[in-house]
């Protein structure tokens, strides 16, 4: 199993705009556990592309999680990385 995690923010017009996404796999062992994901948005491929999503507010995102938990097609997809989340876990 595996948390996907999407983050949200506003923009500079104050519209909410995608902040990063990350996937880890949840551990199975008992105990605390601390995992660091790295976060990555989608980029636009060419010059006005940029420009025109930045100018209407509508930057490229992911319409389904599952591209964001699987490695399938995600090779031709351009990202940029974006930070890191620290997420903590307690397994009974």
């Amino acid at each position: 199993p595996q948390i996907v995690i999407s983050v949200y923010g506003p923009d500079f017009f104050g519209n909410d705009v995608v902040r990063g996404y990350g996937a880890v796999h949840i551990p199975f062992t008992p105990g605390r556990h601390t995992k660091t994901i790295a976060m990555f948005v989608p980029e636009s491929t060419s010059r006005l592309q940029k420009f025109t999503s930045w100018f209407t507010g509508r930057r490229p995102e992911f319409t389904d999680p599952k591209v964001v938990a699987q490695g399938e097609g995600r090779e031709v997809t351009r990202v940029r990385s974006q930070g890191f989340v620290t997420i903590s876990f307690n397994v009974v």
